[in-house]
């Protein structure tokens, strides 16, 4: 049984162009879609008719939406600039209406726009940067034609790598994850996107340095992305030697069955959170840098060419608190935000591989290249944006009447009010305009293998106290903010 017209729900279309005009042809048979006005910046369209339907002035959109009995727009202007369209969901969150949008120009399928290419808006819409297109020729340097491993290949940035590892046309994508179900689901995925390309699922820990070395030799591997990693603060925390082994031994074992096995390139992926680390989760991923660096240094002329890359928050991530702030405006609860004045450095997950796979090619010396995040967010501008464009309004002293409620509840065990991205001065900066290098001191191998046979020797006794002295001992910017909350903690 069809749905009955009055069923339909009221929509403006945002933008008269040619998308505009291709999602309203689109339109016309749909059940539950009325399309009943057109908006669009261009004054000299004002009250002009598009395939019949009237267009108003963007300057009228409150009084347009009101008149019209319209909640929902459709964003229908696909070439635009981020910024451009910031402002503009800006402009329409003002007025509670619910917000949905074409992707971008290279994104629609043919160029053709229909129903299906209407999302949702991401996070990443309210991201006030623009992307820099990708060099192809450092995208394609150590991908196309190689044969590419990726650790954590079922982790989201482990995932997302292996996306745009996909479209490069490697001769193999080997996926390394020790998840079951993370592995099968991002297979899959894969395999379905394109059948030609030889994809080879490997369930395997990135600790196991004997396995690494047969998988890397059997396959005559070019390039490896070390994406595993535990990378939640709080659970890290809670969990300290589960934590330090895996990401610091997981480099170790990749890191010295490349040199054996003469892997041409290898790239860690750290995090912000390694700059002056106030948690685990930094110093954990600190010192895997320094496994790196060491490493090289002391090999003499390494056949394998080492890079380490550092950034931000990525949204969307399994790591990120945005998807939990989604699900809490959804189901109407209140937000729960750690302070009022943290703030974070953002990039959409598509931005972070693809700069990751580039600054990876650039990498000469062991670098520690820094991408450029853009400007720190503050969380809780963020969360009024969000609350705003899923179509609910804030509730607070200002407010009382309004829908969602943020609840501040403190900051969590070892996190920071701001995240840094350097440890090293004189940023450098590369042929590429959001990558910099950055020279940062490291410690001589010799003396940190000595650490590390202790460090290995207490997490195997779970000596959590002494893991964290011996952590502070060898990263000197390591100032922990809390106190021991291991949940099998023994003095």
């Amino acid at each position: 049984m069809k749905t009955k017209i009055s069923n339909k729900k009221n929509v403006l279309i945002y933008g008269a162009g040619e998308a505009g005009r291709q999602l309203i042809n689109s339109l016309k048979t749909n059940s539950k879609y009325k399309v009943v006005g057109i908006i669009d910046d261009n004054i000299n369209l004002t009250n002009k008719l598009l395939l019949g339907i009237r267009i108003h002035s963007s300057s009228n959109l409150k009084k347009t939406a009101l008149i019209k009995n319209v909640k929902l727009v459709f964003l229908a202007i696909p070439s635009i600039g981020r910024i451009r369209r910031n402002q503009i969901i800006k402009k329409l969150s003002k007025f509670k209406l619910i917000v949905k949008s074409l992707p971008s120009v290279s994104q629609i399928i043919d160029g053709r726009v229909t129903i299906s290419d209407i999302k949702d808006l991401n996070i990443d819409d309210l991201l006030n940067r623009e992307q820099v297109k990708p060099n192809l020729r450092l995208l394609n340097q150590n991908i196309k034609k190689k044969t590419v491993l990726v650790t954590g290949a079922g982790g989201s940035i482990g995932s997302e790598l292996c996306r745009q590892i996909i479209k490069l046309k490697p001769k193999k994508l080997l996926l390394l994850e020790s998840n079951e179900f993370a592995l099968y689901k991002i297979y899959e995925e894969l395999i379905n996107y394109e059948r030609k390309q030889k994809v080879i699922s490997l369930l395997a820990d990135a600790q196991d340095q004997p396995k690494l070395e047969i998988i890397f030799e059997k396959f005559n591997v070019d390039t490896v992305y070390h994406a595993a990693a535990y990378k939640h603060v709080p659970l890290v925390e809670e969990n300290i030697s589960s934590g330090v082994k895996n990401n610091v031994f997981s480099t170790l074992a990749i890191v010295k069955a490349c040199l054996i096995k003469k892997v041409s390139n290898f790239v860690l992926i750290s995090s912000d959170k390694a700059v002056r680390p106030t948690n685990i989760m930094g110093a954990s991923k600190r010192l895997a840098e320094l496994c790196v660096q060491g490493i090289y240094d002391n090999t003499k002329k390494p056949y394998t060419n080492f890079s380490i890359v550092r950034f931000g928050n990525v949204l969307e991530s399994s790591g990120s608190v945005i998807p939990k702030f989604k699900k809490q405006i959804s189901d109407g609860s209140p937000v729960t935000l750690t302070h009022k004045n943290v703030t974070r450095y953002f990039m959409t997950i598509t931005e972070a591989a693809q700069l990751v796979i580039q600054a990876g090619a650039m990498s000469k010396q062991s670098e520690v290249f820094v991408l450029d995040m853009g400007k720190s967010i503050k969380i809780l501008d963020l969360l009024n944006k969000m609350i705003n464009l899923l179509g609910f309004s804030v509730k607070d002293k200002k407010n009382p009447s309004g829908d969602i409620e943020i609840k501040i509840i403190g900051l969590r065990p070892g996190e920071k009010l701001y995240e840094e991205l350097l440890v090293g001065k004189n940023p450098q900066k590369t042929n590429h305009p959001k990558i910099q290098k950055i020279s940062d001191p490291f410690i001589p191998y010799d003396k940190l293998e000595i650490e590390l046979d202790k460090l290995k020797m207490l997490l195997s006794k779970n000596k959590v106290a002494e893991i964290k002295k011996l952590l502070i001992k060898l990263l000197k910017s390591y100032k922990s903010n809390s106190k021991i909350i291991d949940h099998i903690y023994i003095k």
